[in-house]
């Protein structure tokens, strides 16, 4: 069941859904740059902050990715892992102010974004080969048009 749409011949893209989760997971995991530290947080960290309502939407969030990964067709076992990152994401969020801070590091949303990204290239492996192929080959064809044109 899974789809890849193509922009030009021999142009491989990922589904709507794989994109969706992947915009989702950013929102959520790493939107924004904490000053002074180089680290990274997202809605998830902030809006947990909120003790029990803000964990419990952030896990409606997460689920959401889940629900595209299920669209997608994604294999019962990596749905499950999937599951299980976000339980433990919900977890830490209720042990206060550690899971707080825990929840800036463990980034279960990127961690499934990830493992879907994985499953839908090994899916696809034939056509993105193919495709990465026919740009190598535009690409030395450019490469040897601009040799010729030089000299």
């Amino acid at each position: 069941m899974t789809r890849s749409s193509s922009h030009q011949e021999g142009d491989v893209q990922a589904p709507k859904e794989l994109r969706k989760a992947q915009d989702m997971a950013n929102l959520l995991d790493t939107a924004v740059k904490l000053p002074i530290i180089p680290i990274r947080v997202g809605l998830d960290s902030l809006i947990g902050l909120i003790p029990g309502a803000g964990d419990a939407l952030m896990l409606g969030a997460s689920f959401r990715i889940i629900w595209l990964a299920k669209r997608m067709g994604v294999p019962k076992a990596l749905l499950t892992k999937m599951v299980k990152n976000s339980a433990i994401d919900f977890g830490l969020g209720f042990v206060p102010l550690i899971g707080d801070i825990a929840d800036v590091f463990y980034k279960a949303n990127q961690k499934n974004v990830r493992i879907l990204e994985k499953w839908w290239v090994k899916e696809n492996k034939a056509s993105v080969d193919t495709a990465t192929q026919a740009k190598l080959q535009q690409w030395e064809s450019r490469l040897e048009e601009a040799e010729k044109n030089k000299r």
